[in-house]
């Protein structure tokens, strides 16, 4: 067969060493990636250079990340670089996970390597639904992910970005961009990279306190950053604030016969059947917990604190408040909710929020609602 394709000298364009910095983001919904992204776009544009983005969004749910994807580079004589759509292994400066198992996936996919690439990373975990819906401990073993990190990259930035986020009233996003900046990756001041928040408009305050925290702690080493720590009063407290003399019977009843190491776990338990479904199913849950413990006490479960009536307490309110279409939208439908939305937003008086929720029904979630 005759080859008649035709064929045109395409000379280089300039050297081989001339190629783009190339950053990959790994983030889930509600950590602000696609911003992230969006804010290191801007900082190279506004100093001149070509830049693109691209994302591969990941699964709703936890069951997986987006991939966001930049190249940035100055033009050359003028002219304009191609830039590339997707991370290559072995060929990214910059791996930036929002979540520790990421970090270990980015490993996993070869976007982390010795020679070329720094690793930040936030080390706290955000536990996938392959682990919550295990039967027992199906959580993923982070030291694995410790011991590739420190062979993978040429280096890293490795602290609990979240803590520090909540710490300052924002998200993650801000924080990984002042560890970013605190990196010295791309040749851009601190200072061009607070102006890329502050022209963000809503949210800046607080983005900028997290940048100079990430900033300041990763130049200083400074001790780690925690959470704050949840109300203990929401472990004592089953049930909404007003009063309710049959939960108060519950709530008696659990301390009478459940031993002290598990009560604990019990209350919440109890707390989220109840907030499921109501003080019936609570009752319930009390009667088959009451019957576990009993087996936990003949078998001497003493010693060992009664760790299978604790166990017991989590999985069993786990299986008796699972999120149904109903459940689903019972959450969704709450004042609190949209009171949390129009608190993060930061509405002024007389603006209107509207909000819509999607769902992709299967034959599963159009069975749980018919009658049994």
């Amino acid at each position: 067969m005759r080859d008649e394709t035709i064929r045109l000298a395409l000379p280089a364009a300039g050297e081989a060493t001339e190629r783009p910095i190339s950053i990959a983001i790994v983030a889930m919904g509600g950590q602000g990636g696609g911003v992230l992204t969006d804010w290191i776009v801007q900082l190279a544009e506004n100093h001149g250079w070509v830049a693109q983005s691209t994302s591969v969004p990941g699964v709703a749910q936890r069951t997986g990340a987006t991939i966001y994807y930049i190249e940035a580079m100055p033009p050359l004589d003028g002219r304009k670089p191609i830039l590339s759509l997707i991370p290559t292994p072995g060929d990214v400066d910059v791996v930036m996970a929002a979540e520790f198992m990421e970090a270990g996936r980015s490993i996993l996919r070869g976007l982390v390597t010795p020679d070329r690439t720094t690793l930040i990373a936030s080390n706290h975990r955000s536990f996938a639904i392959g682990e919550k819906i295990a039967p027992g401990n199906g959580i993923a073993d982070g030291g694995a992910v410790t011991g590739a990190i420190g062979v993978a990259a040429k280096s890293e930035i490795i602290f609990d970005l979240n803590a520090l986020a909540i710490a300052h009233g924002s998200v993650i996003s801000a924080a990984m961009f002042g560890a970013l900046a605190a990196a010295a990756v791309l040749p851009f001041s601190r200072d061009s990279y607070l102006d890329v928040i502050r022209a963000g408009g809503k949210g800046a305050k607080a983005s900028v306190e997290t940048f100079e925290a990430a900033f300041d702690r990763v130049k200083a080493g400074s001790p780690e950053v925690t959470a704050p720590a949840p109300s203990k009063q929401a472990d004592h407290a089953p049930s909404p604030a007003t009063p309710d003399p049959d939960l108060a019977g519950l709530i008696a009843r659990l301390k009478q016969e459940l031993p002290e190491p598990a009560l604990t776990m019990a209350r919440a338990g109890l707390r989220k059947v109840v907030d499921f479904q109501d003080v019936a199913y609570g009752a319930e849950y009390l009667d088959i917990l009451r019957t576990l413990h009993a087996a936990d006490r003949s078998a001497g479960g003493g010693p060992r604190a009664y760790a299978f009536t604790e166990t017991a307490a989590k999985y069993l309110a786990n299986a008796m408040s699972y999120d149904d279409v109903i459940r689903v939208a019972d959450l969704k439908t709450r004042a609190a909710r949209r009171a949390r939305i129009e608190s993060e937003l930061e509405m002024s008086e007389g603006q209107v929020l509207q909000t819509t929720e999607f769902m992709h029904p299967r034959m599963e979630e159009v069975m749980g609602v018919l009658p049994a």
